[in-house]
């Protein structure tokens, strides 16, 4: 790893890349499932289930997670997890939207969308939709407060995330108070200087990435491709602001970048904070001090866009 000058706490994954086989897949999510299920409930959390219909009637899980007593009319952050639009949510996620709902405080809704090859685009993005408007609808149930419905998600789900706020923007949704984007996929046209020189970064890399497209968009784009490619929107007006964050040796690291730069330039509000020393995926060492110090930022942006702190 010191090719690239990359931050001991991350040597553990130093030779460490995400299985893309087809093949392997199932396998692989089977097994994240059983150590998902195996977690317990963080102390002073409440967990639990509901399953709605999600695109063309499929079933969608979602996973509720709050702290316990937390008041009626409380802020929500919908959480879509990366994975390459092909793998599960891990246990680090888990462990990282527990502290968030802990600290904030908020409720966050943890979206179990279908994955591809199997479930190609559009439909993980349409289930996670699905889900924003399963929320919209039920806030009174849930002890949500309407106006203060956030969404976030890292690597792929920052790309659904962002599709998400489009969508909710052109179907005259209600509207999304925040969006949280770390270290977001956000442009499949793979053309940023970050694509073309981290070819072999650990973790994740440009080659990884253009397998992830071809797995994602294996029955190609249909309608709006900005739903599948944010960059490609026509506009970035009218959107939530936002909360970016980026990691310094990652091929996706220019794409966050340029996504907040457009945000920016179509008068959204932005935080766009780099990491250094950082690989994509870098928050899954939850206990290194750089991970403790981006969740601490994370937690700052919801509670300044959720209007719990003064900015």
């Amino acid at each position: 790893m010191s090719k690239y000058n990359i931050h001991s706490d991350f040597d553990i994954f130093a030779k460490r890349t995400l299985p893309l086989n087809p093949l392997v897949l199932p396998i692989l999510n089977k097994l994240i499932a059983r150590s998902v299920n195996k977690l317990k409930s963080a102390n002073g959390m409440s967990v639990t289930k509901e399953v709605i219909s999600g695109y063309k009637g499929g079933k969608v899980e979602l996973t509720i997670i709050e702290p316990k007593g937390i008041q009626k009319n409380a802020p929500c952050l919908i959480y879509l997890h990366g994975g390459a639009f092909v793998l599960k949510g891990a246990p680090s996620h888990i462990h990282l939207v527990c502290e968030y709902a802990s600290k904030t405080p908020c409720k966050v809704i943890f979206v179990d969308y279908r994955l591809a090859p199997k479930y190609a685009f559009p439909f993980g993005v349409e289930d996670c939709y699905a889900a924003f408007e399963w929320v919209c609808e039920h806030a009174g149930v849930l002890g949500i407060d309407n106006n203060r419905i956030a969404i976030g998600g890292d690597s792929a789900g920052g790309a659904l995330a962002a599709a998400v706020t489009l969508m909710a923007r052109e179907r005259k949704a209600p509207r999304i108070c925040f969006q949280m984007l770390l270290y977001p996929v956000t442009d499949e046209r793979q053309i940023t200087e970050s694509i073309k020189k981290y070819t072999d970064t650990p973790m994740w890399n440009a080659v990884l990435n253009e397998k992830m497209w071809k797995l994602y968009l294996k029955n190609g784009v249909d309608g709006n491709r900005e739903y599948a490619s944010p960059m490609e929107a026509s506009s970035f007006e009218n959107l939530p602001n936002a909360y970016v964050e980026i990691a310094e040796f990652d091929c996706l690291r220019d794409e966050g970048i340029h996504y907040a730069e457009a945000l920016e330039k179509s008068g959204i509000q932005v935080e766009l904070y780099q990491t250094k020393g950082t690989i994509h995926g870098y928050d899954v060492a939850v206990n290194s001090e750089i991970v403790k110090q981006s969740v601490e930022r994370r937690v700052e942006a919801l509670k300044i866009a959720f209007h719990l702190v003064d900015r």
